[in-house]
């Protein structure tokens, strides 16, 4: 059987984009004010995200113990509300509308690995629409979609488009139901 030597597997820096310096920073920058579990203010995670390139609207909650990958290749819009231990794992450009939640626990990635010989990296944009909301612990792939006012049920994978005001989840990454009932409709 065949092993893979991961020493020489492609993409290791590339998807950085900005100097090693940079990223070792903004590593120590993450540590100390982003991911610390403590009750620092938004303002002071919203800052940091800044200071390293993030284009973050106004109004923005962010909780303890987020990870970002890259701060340069993020924007969040206004008023959006990003919940613990959310792993936004950008090495792609990640957009995030306005009036989204992230809920506690979700990852979202912009890069896996070539299932192939060399395991090479491959990144793919994330958009998160306006209105979304990505619920507890979902995992949100790479060339993901989440429509306008679309909510993904908890424990949820999505790896394509999520149609706006859709609601999509369990069993088997579906789409499930419109989010909002028809006018003069009776919600089940």
């Amino acid at each position: 059987m065949r092993v893979i030597d991961l020493s020489v597997a492609p993409g290791a820096g590339e998807s950085w984009n900005v100097p090693a310096w940079k990223v070792y920073a903004w590593a120590v920058t993450e540590l100390l004010i982003v991911t610390n579990p403590w009750q620092i203010s938004s303002r002071a995670r919203k800052a940091a995200l800044v200071a390293f390139g993030a284009r973050i609207g106004t109004g923005v909650i962010l909780r303890p113990r987020l990870r970002v990958r890259f701060p340069w290749k993020l924007v969040i819009g206004s008023r959006s509300w990003i919940g613990e231990d959310v792993w936004l794992h950008n090495q792609d450009q990640m957009t995030i509308g306005s009036d989204v939640v992230i809920s506690q626990g979700s990852f979202i990635t912009t890069g896996s690995h070539a299932l192939r010989r060399d395991m090479a990296l491959i990144t793919k944009p994330v958009i998160v629409e306006d209105g979304a909301w990505v619920t507890a612990r979902c995992i949100v792939l790479g060339g993901s979609r989440i429509g306008v006012s679309a909510v993904v049920t908890p424990g949820t994978v999505v790896a394509g488009d999520v149609p706006d005001g859709m609601v999509f989840g369990q069993p088997g990454g579906a789409v499930l139901r419109p989010r909002f009932p028809a006018v003069g409709a009776v919600e089940g």
